[in-house]
């Protein structure tokens, strides 16, 4: 378990995964997933796990770092949807294909989402967002 002091707040946990970084802070999740990847069912799951043994029955939100490409399932977005607890999903990118790419993703996803240029920014909607 790696943990420490970031701009963004204590970092309880990080999980390298196959398809890329997970870090986990006390009410929200970052991933920066790797280039390439796509992200299936099956990979999602894996996030699941995490998400559920760190915020059981608690409120957090998730930010999704698009520094890599890779592809998403929208399918995904069925299973992401009925998690009740998740209150805010940002996704951050200065690519103008993720803004494109965000638009769709929207459309299977149909609860609070957000596209960002900047960090920080979308970390002060997530914290919002929770705390509403």
């Amino acid at each position: 378990m790696n943990s420490g002091q970031s701009k963004n707040g204590l970092v309880v946990k990080e999980y390298m995964l196959e398809s890329g970084l997970v870090k986990v802070y006390n009410d929200y999740v970052i991933s920066i997933f790797n280039e390439g990847t796509t992200i299936t069912l099956e990979r999602l799951l894996q996030l699941l796990r995490i998400m559920e043994i760190q915020y059981e029955n608690k409120n957090f939100g998730y930010i999704s770092i698009r520094k890599n490409s890779y592809a998403i399932d929208p399918m995904i977005y069925s299973y992401l949807r009925e998690l009740d607890c998740l209150k805010a999903f940002a996704i951050v990118s200065v690519k103008e294909i993720d803004m494109y790419n965000f638009n769709i993703e929207k459309l299977f996803y149909k609860k609070p989402m957000k596209f960002f240029i900047d960090q920080e920014n979308a970390l002060t909607w997530v914290k919002r967002r929770i705390r509403s």
